[in-house]
């Protein structure tokens, strides 16, 4: 994959998250898509900062649905 091993060892190990370049070389070398590499980074991010901002997350209300009214 002509990478580091360090750099996958820490994506493996969640220190390090995959960049396109990083996600590039993994579909070349697994044989799938660039982007079941970055969705994957997608959803990890998502989920920790869901995690990390819950409280304030829980605090923010929605915006009513609204009908506009054109005159």
């Amino acid at each position: 994959m002509h990478v580091p091993y360090q750099r996958v060892n820490e994506i493996i190990n969640g220190r390090r998250g995959v960049t396109p370049s990083t996600a590039l070389r993994l579909s070349k070398f697994f044989g799938v898509s660039p982007d079941f590499w970055m969705n994957i980074q997608l959803r990890w991010d998502l989920y920790f900062a869901q995690q990390a901002e819950a409280a304030e997350l829980n605090s923010i209300n929605p915006v009513e649905n609204r009908v506009a009214t054109v005159y």
